[in-house]
Protein backbone atom coordinates (compact mmCIF):
# COMPACT_ATOMS: atom_id res chain seq x y z
CA UNK A 1 0.00 0.00 0.00
CA UNK A 2 1.03 3.13 -1.00
CA UNK A 3 0.53 6.95 0.63
CA UNK A 4 1.03 10.18 -1.85
CA UNK A 5 0.70 13.46 -0.20
CA UNK A 6 0.68 16.89 -1.41
CA UNK A 7 0.75 20.48 -0.72
CA UNK A 8 -0.26 23.30 -2.89
CA UNK A 9 0.03 26.99 -2.00
CA UNK A 10 -2.46 29.27 -3.92
CA UNK A 11 -2.79 33.32 -4.21
CA UNK A 12 -6.09 34.60 -4.45
CA UNK A 13 -5.89 38.27 -5.99
CA UNK A 14 -9.30 39.16 -6.14
CA UNK A 15 -10.35 38.75 -2.13
CA UNK A 16 -11.42 40.85 -0.02
CA UNK A 17 -12.57 39.48 2.41
CA UNK A 18 -12.24 35.31 4.19
CA UNK A 19 -15.99 34.81 2.89
CA UNK A 20 -14.81 35.50 -0.87
CA UNK A 21 -11.50 32.92 0.24
CA UNK A 22 -13.45 30.48 1.37
CA UNK A 23 -16.23 30.27 -1.48
CA UNK A 24 -13.19 29.75 -4.04
CA UNK A 25 -11.86 27.38 -1.91
CA UNK A 26 -14.92 25.06 -1.15
CA UNK A 27 -15.16 24.89 -4.98
CA UNK A 28 -11.76 23.31 -5.46
CA UNK A 29 -11.92 21.19 -2.20
CA UNK A 30 -15.71 19.46 -2.51
CA UNK A 31 -14.67 19.32 -6.65
CA UNK A 32 -11.13 17.52 -5.67
CA UNK A 33 -12.90 15.63 -2.34
CA UNK A 34 -15.71 14.04 -4.85
CA UNK A 35 -13.45 13.42 -8.32
CA UNK A 36 -10.73 11.47 -6.94
CA UNK A 37 -11.97 10.04 -3.45
CA UNK A 38 -9.16 12.33 -1.89
CA UNK A 39 -8.86 13.56 1.28
CA UNK A 40 -8.37 17.17 1.29
CA UNK A 41 -8.24 20.66 3.37
CA UNK A 42 -7.19 23.56 3.75
CA UNK A 43 -4.16 23.31 6.18
CA UNK A 44 -2.68 27.07 6.50
CA UNK A 45 -2.66 30.41 5.93
CA UNK A 46 -6.72 30.21 7.58
CA UNK A 47 -6.50 33.86 8.66
CA UNK A 48 -5.41 35.07 5.68
CA UNK A 49 -7.81 36.26 2.65
CA UNK A 50 -5.38 36.18 -0.50
CA UNK A 51 -3.00 32.90 -0.14
CA UNK A 52 -4.06 29.54 0.92
CA UNK A 53 -2.40 26.30 1.49
CA UNK A 54 -4.43 22.95 0.58
CA UNK A 55 -2.80 19.31 1.85
CA UNK A 56 -4.22 16.53 0.28
CA UNK A 57 -3.40 12.63 0.68
CA UNK A 58 -4.46 9.43 -1.24
CA UNK A 59 -3.87 5.86 -1.12
CA UNK A 60 -3.24 3.49 -3.66
CA UNK A 61 -1.31 0.07 -3.88
CA UNK A 62 1.19 1.46 -6.61
CA UNK A 63 3.61 4.36 -6.17
CA UNK A 64 2.93 5.17 -9.75
CA UNK A 65 -1.13 5.09 -9.20
CA UNK A 66 -0.73 8.00 -6.26
CA UNK A 67 1.63 10.20 -8.18
CA UNK A 68 -0.77 10.14 -11.27
CA UNK A 69 -3.63 10.72 -8.86
CA UNK A 70 -1.63 14.00 -6.87
CA UNK A 71 -1.03 15.52 -10.60
CA UNK A 72 -4.53 14.72 -12.00
CA UNK A 73 -5.65 16.56 -8.54
CA UNK A 74 -2.73 19.61 -9.24
CA UNK A 75 -4.33 19.79 -12.96
CA UNK A 76 -8.08 19.85 -11.61
CA UNK A 77 -6.92 22.88 -8.81
CA UNK A 78 -5.64 24.70 -11.77
CA UNK A 79 -8.31 24.28 -14.08
CA UNK A 80 -10.73 24.86 -11.37
CA UNK A 81 -9.19 28.16 -9.72
CA UNK A 82 -8.48 29.26 -12.99
CA UNK A 83 -9.20 33.26 -12.74
CA UNK A 84 -10.06 33.28 -9.20
CA UNK A 85 -6.48 32.00 -7.86
CA UNK A 86 -3.02 30.86 -9.09
CA UNK A 87 -1.23 27.79 -7.93
CA UNK A 88 2.07 29.60 -6.61
CA UNK A 89 3.83 26.20 -5.36
CA UNK A 90 3.34 22.57 -5.27
CA UNK A 91 5.16 19.29 -3.21
CA UNK A 92 4.54 15.81 -4.24
CA UNK A 93 5.55 12.72 -2.14
CA UNK A 94 4.70 8.92 -2.60
CA UNK A 95 5.82 6.82 0.61
CA UNK A 96 5.47 3.39 0.99
CA UNK A 97 3.26 2.43 4.22
CA UNK A 98 5.84 -0.36 4.71
CA UNK A 99 8.42 2.47 5.34
CA UNK A 100 6.02 4.49 7.54
CA UNK A 101 5.17 1.23 9.99
CA UNK A 102 7.22 -0.36 12.47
Amino acid sequence: MFVGVARFELFIPESSSLKTKRAILRSVIDGARHKFNASVSEVEYQDLWQRAALGITCAGGSAAHCRDVLSEIERFVVRTAAGAAELTGSVHQVVSLEDVLP
